[in-house]
């Protein structure tokens, strides 16, 4: 997948619409959760059925989000597409999108105890770190996930979306998140999908709209804590 570069005239649009590049010119670490969407073997390792070619690339980028946000006191929150409650609450979905072959599958593969269901081998997640279960594409999103109260809870309003795929889970993620009254932008590479096309019209369409859209190194030289965050930190080992 070719880097993702802002068309000069989706910038204009966003800069006439709020008048400056980025909506978040600074990061509250406090308040700010790294939301990593779907990083599962399902969608991400080579041999499964919704393997995304680019998904594997972004996993350093996540990682490296991950540390610089934990190191400044922000939290990182990995979110699992979880099958168990699917038919009964997105049966719809289920039986009139997909073959009956294809439901099947995707029941079977995104079960908690399927290698399916498991994160990517390269990621980096933490003891310390939240996990929320989600049953639809957003996370967001009524009987989904628990996300939004989990959030709150930790009181959470800005959100960093990482993950996988761009036009899909992370994409529905941060919309629904903006008309819930957080503060969200999408990481253009730490985000992957099946084409550069499908990448660019979900990153495009997103910041004119409802959030920013930024490089993580733009993010973590973003990052505000009480003491400094160095723009190009690496990942813990």
């Amino acid at each position: 997948m070719h880097k993702y570069v802002v068309p000069d005239h989706i910038r204009a649009r966003v800069i006439r619409l709020q008048g400056k590049p980025f909506a978040l010119e600074t990061i509250d670490a406090a308040r700010t959760a790294l939301v990593v969407v779907d990083m599962q073997n399902y969608y991400v390792a080579e041999g499964f059925p919704s393997h995304s070619p680019e998904a594997p690339t972004i996993a350093p980028n996540i990682n490296r989000m991950a540390a610089a946000l934990r190191a400044a006191g922000g939290r990182v929150v990995w979110i699992q597409t979880d099958s168990a409650q699917a038919l009964a609450k997105w049966g719809k979905h289920h039986r009139y999108k997909l073959t009956p072959e294809n439901a099947a599958r995707r029941m079977k593969l995104l079960s908690e105890g399927d290698e399916g269901f498991k994160l990517y081998k390269t990621l980096e997640p933490r003891p310390e770190d939240l996990y929320v279960r989600k049953i639809k594409f957003s996370a967001m999103i009524g009987d989904s996930s628990n996300l939004d109260a989990v959030l709150r809870e930790n009181k959470l309003d800005t959100l960093l979306v990482a993950g996988t795929k761009t036009n899909v889970c992370c994409e529905s993620t941060a919309r629904d998140a903006s008309m819930m009254e957080y503060r969200v932008a999408l990481l253009s590479d730490a985000c992957a999908t099946s084409t550069d096309e499908e990448h660019a019209a979900a990153l495009n369409g997103f910041q004119v709209s409802f959030g920013d859209v930024m490089t993580v190194d733009e993010a973590v030289a973003k990052l505000r804590t009480s003491s400094a965050i160095a723009p190009g930190i690496s990942s813990a080992a």
